[in-house]
């Protein structure tokens, strides 16, 4: 049987070597994301809960030991990150994603990001991702993939809760404030949210992680 090197070359072609992710911001870094968050997404690809055509091809007959041993492959990858590339959003615009991100909006019922993320923003064991290094353009896709009903999670479907609270400006301030942030040195999930979760988390959930 092929190494895993050479099993995971079609994730490489697009997710870039390592998993660093690619110029164009379109496909996004994988690497040294929490393996249960890799899984849990190789998953859902997989049993259509996210749509993408090429994804869900080369995923679909793939059993959950051969994903398991990709999301671990791709966890334990720590290539260096490239600096975040200059934003053209405005001063407030940016205040503006700093607040939804650092504190939320208590009477909108809008938890902070950082209240699931970590403190760091740079995920937390053993299924929530960072996110620093990605692209605004990619967040932004994310993000209204969720508010579009393309992007689904396991129930409850806590992120989707969530951006359906978000107003269009939102999205954009907060991507906008993220994707201008640099990644700290060493940056690695944390062991642990800072706090109990704002609301119940189906993928923590199934990760053993109970929410509020």
């Amino acid at each position: 049987m092929p190494a895993m090197p050479e099993r995971v070359a079609a994730c490489i072609a697009c997710h870039g070597k390592e998993g660093r992710a690619t110029p164009d911001g379109y496909y996004p870094r994988i690497a040294g994301k929490p393996e249960a968050y890799l899984f849990n997404q190789l998953q859902n690809f997989r049993d259509g809960r996210r749509q993408y055509p090429m994804m869900n091809y080369l995923l679909g007959n793939l059993s959950d030991d051969y994903l398991h041993k990709i999301a671990a492959f791709f966890a334990n990858e720590h290539p260096p990150y490239p600096p975040p590339a200059a934003s053209d959003a405005s001063p407030a615009v940016l205040q503006r994603g700093r607040q939804l991100v650092t504190q939320g909006i208590k009477e909108r019922q809008i938890p902070a990001c950082a209240a699931c993320h970590g403190t760091a923003l740079t995920g937390v064991q053993p299924a929530i991702p960072g996110l620093l290094g990605l692209p605004r353009d990619y967040l932004n896709a994310q993000l209204g993939a969720w508010t579009n009903g393309v992007r689904k999670a396991r129930t409850p479907d806590c992120m989707a809760t969530i951006v359906h609270k978000l107003t269009p400006e939102d999205i954009n301030a907060a991507s906008s404030w993220l994707s201008a942030q640099p990644v700290p040195q060493n940056a690695a999930p944390a062991a642990a949210p800072p706090a109990p979760l704002p609301l119940a988390c189906g993928s923590m959930q199934q990760a053993g992680v109970p929410g509020q």
